[in-house]
């Protein structure tokens, strides 16, 4: 399932010397879709504190495919990919909401993790059932000739 997870405005300040939006802000955007995502999924900040739980990045990959200057108006769209026992795979594409143009896209594995222990754990049985019912369809198989 694609939804929004997070909605915003570029601002001067978060520009580069040749007037488009600095990579920096990128990634921060990127990182708060992933909060909304991972509340979607019900690892909330309150499960997360609770339980004493945490998400790490493992991996993270963007494409950058147009530039965002300011004033322009950000939409992300994300999808879960796939989930595991203790890591989750997911994407996001942001897009320019004037245009619905791909600005960048990210795809990121997160590993779910004891804080005290500093090390993987399992999803618990409610944020995976819920996961699982949020899984983006599998890309169609290719075509035989």
């Amino acid at each position: 399932m694609e939804e929004a997870t997070y909605r915003g405005t570029v601002y001067p300040w978060q520009c580069d010397h040749v007037g488009h939006m600095n990579i920096m802000w990128y990634v921060g955007k990127f990182d708060e879709a992933n909060w909304n995502l991972f509340a979607r999924l019900g690892l909330t900040p309150g499960y997360l504190r609770d339980a004493g739980r945490g998400m790490a990045a493992v991996q993270q990959n963007i494409s950058y495919k147009r530039e965002l200057l300011a004033g322009d108006i950000v939409e992300i769209r994300s999808r879960l990919l796939e989930i595991r026992d203790r890591s989750i795979r997911f994407q996001h594409e942001m897009h320019n909401a004037a245009t619905d143009e791909i600005a960048a896209s990210c795809e990121i594995t997160a590993v779910h993790r004891d804080r005290n222990a500093r090390k993987s754990v399992l999803f618990a049985d409610a944020i995976r059932t819920a996961a699982m019912a949020q899984l983006a369809p599998s890309a169609p198989a290719p075509a035989m000739a």
